[in-house]
This record gives C-alpha cells, structure tokens and sequence, in this order.
C-alpha cells in the first residue's frame, strides 16, 4: 500500500508540472539563423510576440526596453506561429501577448527574470551569441554570499563569481571586479542578463581575460538581496534606498569583505568597478570619492547627471574629487553608450568635462539603446582590458 501511495504521488507530482506544457517546440533556431515561434491558444482572437530582436519594427512598452511587436498566424487547431527574418548572433529576449495579455512561452524554458518582468531568452550562434553561451572550457563557480553592513545596518546578499581553478590553486591571489547593476535591477542581474559569468568563462578560456573574482552586489541599500531571497514585499526594486547615497558611501564595506573572506590582490592596480546605468553611476561616484579603491573603472550608459545628487556630502563637489582621481592616475577610465539611447547627452556631457580637463579615457559608442545587448558587449571589451 505504501509503495502504491509513493507511486500515486511520483505521478501526480509529474502531472503537475506537466500541465503548462502543450508538447511544442518554440524559440527553434533554424539553419538560416530564423526562428520559429509557435504557440498553442485555440480560444485566442490575437497573439502577438513582443521582442528585442524585432527592435524597431514598432514600439511597446511591456516591460522590454527596445522592444518590437508582431502578430502571430493561427492555424489548424488554434496553433498561433510566426518565423522570424534571419537574425544575428546574439542573445535576445521575448514574451507573448495573448489578446492583451503579456505570458512566458510555456514551450521554451529559458525564462529569466529582469526588474519584475520575465521574458524567454534564445541565441542565435556563430558570432557574439557564442560568447554568451556555456561552452565547452573550463569553468567557475558562483556563490551567493551574505555579509554584513554596519553603515546601511542590515545583513546583504551578493554574487561572487570565482574563475576556474580558483578552489585547487594554493595561495594564487586574483584581482577583483566589482560589477554594478541597473536602477531595475538586483544582484542577479548581471549573472542572468549580463551573462557576466558566462562571458568571463570563455574570455578567460580563450586566453583575452585574466583569470578574476567578479563581484555583483545589490545596489540597492533599502533591500537585503534580489525579491524572494529575504523581504517578500519588494517586487518591483526600483531605486530602494534607506538614504542617499548608503550604498555607495558604504561601499568599502564590500571591499574589505571580499578582501577578508577570498584571496584577491588587495590593492587599487587589482581592482576594477563598472556598472550600467545606475550602476555606471555609482561607478563614478564611488570611484570618485575612493580614488585609491580602483585603478579600472567603467561607465556603461551610465546614468550622469540623471539621478538625485542632494542630501549627502557624497555627492558634492564631483569636480574637485575627479580631479584628485586623475591625479592618481587610474589605469583605465572606460565610457560606452548607445547612439540613441536616453542617457547620450549626460554622456556627452561627462565626457566633454574630460576633454577640457585632459583627462584621459577609452569611448565605445554602440548602435542602439538603453539595452543589454549593449551592456553586455561593452563588458566583454571591457574585461579583456583589466589587470594587464
């Protein structure tokens, strides 16, 4: 009788996550690098496909930055399908719209999670979509690590990522990177959407990255780690601060911590920040005000001159604290921005102050926006850069 129960439940268990399937094949990638949606919704008037990779077609706002939207064709039996032109290689994200209604393609299970949004990821491979998938090379390991903050008065989750061989090399020290998300993001942005982990696993395989710990803390000082992990009330972790500028201001806190508990090469020539957006400027100010932290620092599409600088002594007198940094002479200054995107001109701006300054620094402009497609090739010209 017992093993006729445990057998009832195996099934029913099994069943269970059976159901969302509707035993298709979706996001297919085809020889000539199209793709083939398909989508099983007998009752639906319209479904449509919003996606990054139809950029420019038409805009939406549902959630993906960037994003184009095209209906889909319904067949026999209310199959809905659509074959994208052929794309490039790269990582690209999409969602459905069913009359209306945004849902996950239950036939792909590639399903990241990005500020609040979740959206089915596919690559298309032979170019940069190679550099964001696994391959076949060695590769690191990624911890959730918690530490404590005496400044912001609470205990903090973040990401380490750590290069193959870390664990069987002895007293070998590695330089670090501390990589900073977006105002929509968390700790886990970087290692899904960046792909940052992935990137540097075959950066570092192909010889054009030295081996390095990655650090991706939450910027975010109001919460403890990415919504589910502690608080359950923060679903949308937009700009969750406790008061301005607790992250960045606290910041060295993080660097003794991983100085502490890994073994890195404890010195500014080791050390490297960048982020996006929000995190490019947290990069700035932080950088700015630690001038003897990190000897690399990288701005992508990094949000100058477009977030609140008042309430903390942090913020002020920007001018005078970059010239103290460049009198240290950092290794590397590292600006990238898409040609249209919505921080172009703080941008332009930063880098105009660094020309009249003489300041010198490396520029990448990109086509396109305010998007990962951007940030994560940024990264991977970035990376190759450091600790050289």
């Amino acid at each position: 009788m017992a093993a006729s129960a445990a057998i009832f439940c195996f099934v029913a268990s099994a069943q269970q996550n059976l159901f969302p399937s509707q035993d298709l094949k979706s996001a297919v990638v085809n020889e000539d690098g199209s793709v083939t949606f398909n989508f099983l919704a007998p009752k639906a008037h319209r479904v449509q496909i919003v996606g990054d990779f139809m950029e420019g077609e038409k805009g939406t706002n549902v959630g993906m930055a960037s994003s184009g939207i095209v209906e889909m064709t319904e067949g026999e039996g209310g199959l809905w399908t659509y074959t994208s032109k052929p794309l490039e290689s790269e990582l690209y994200s999409y969602t459905f719209l069913v009359d209306g209604i945004a849902t996950i393609d239950p036939n792909h299970p590639y399903v990241f999670r990005d500020f609040a949004t979740l959206t089915n990821l596919f690559v298309i491979p032979g170019g940069m979509g190679d550099l964001y998938s696994v391959q076949d090379v060695p590769h690191g390991s990624v911890t959730a690590i918690w530490y404590h903050s005496d400044g912001i008065g609470k205990n903090r989750r973040m990401n380490v990522y750590t290069p193959y061989g870390y664990e069987t090399s002895g007293k070998r020290k590695y330089p670090v990177l501390y990589l900073l998300h977006g105002m929509g993001g968390d700790e886990d942005e970087w290692k899904n959407f960046g792909r940052a982990c992935v990137i540097l696993d075959n950066l570092i395989a192909q010889g054009k990255a030295e081996p390095m710990i990655l650090v991706m803390p939450n910027g975010h000082s109001g919460m403890d780690a990415a919504p589910g992990e502690s608080d359950w009330g923060y679903y949308k972790p937009y700009h969750v601060t406790n008061a301005p500028a607790a992250f960045e201001s606290n910041f060295p806190e993080i660097v003794k911590f991983i100085d502490k508990t890994y073994r890195t090469r404890a010195d500014k020539n080791h050390r490297a920040i960048a982020g996006l957006s929000m995190g490019g400027f947290h990069s700035a100010y932080i950088s700015a005000n630690y001038p003897d932290l990190f000897g690399y620092v990288g701005l992508f599409s990094a949000a100058v001159g477009a977030m609140p600088t008042t309430g903390s002594p942090f913020y002020e007198d920007f001018d005078a604290k970059l010239a103290k940094q460049f009198s240290k002479t950092p290794k590397l200054y590292w600006i990238g921005c898409g040609n249209v995107d919505f921080l172009y001109n703080n941008n332009k701006v930063m880098r105009e102050k660094f020309d009249a300054a003489g300041y010198p620094y490396v520029y990448m402009e990109t086509d396109g926006g305010h998007v990962w497609k951007n940030w994560r090739i940024y990264l991977a010209d970035f990376a190759p850069r450091l600790f050289k």
